[in-house]
């Protein structure tokens, strides 16, 4: 019986890729706290994520290939259109950066990374301990 990678891994690789888009816009909005008129962006997750599985969790977006033997991609989020942050609390400088807010969606952000990232590496230690027949 083949083994499906799909089936092994189920979305937590798509999770994997827009959890790490998601963690360069939180970086970037950290990074510019001070920065006036800067507007805090996110990304909507779910949107994110059903995008970057093809929109049916089926598989994702095709990518035209001129060999056989390239790899065929599963999806693309670099078209997930980036949402701007209403502030609580407005600055003077027009600045939408909330320090704490980012801060506590980057920490929740790397959390959820880490728990996909044990789930894909665990799901390799079964496979291999199936290959080897353990």
């Amino acid at each position: 019986m083949p083994i499906s990678f799909d089936s092994a891994f189920g979305i937590h690789e798509q999770a994997l890729l827009v959890r790490e888009k998601r963690t360069e816009i939180l970086a970037e909005n950290l990074a510019n706290v001070d920065t006036p008129n800067f507007k805090a962006r996110d990304i909507d997750f779910k949107s994110a994520l059903k995008q970057a599985a093809g929109g049916n969790g089926q598989g994702g977006i095709q990518l035209d290939t001129t060999s056989p033997s390239h790899i065929q991609s599963n999806g693309d989020i670099s078209t997930t259109p980036l949402l701007y942050r209403v502030p609580t609390q407005p600055s003077a400088d027009g600045n939408t950066v909330e320090n704490q807010i980012e801060q506590s969606q980057f920490a929740e952000n790397a959390v959820r990374y880490q728990a996909s990232f044990t789930f894909l590496s665990e799901s390799i230690k079964g496979l291999i301990s199936a290959i080897r027949g353990q």
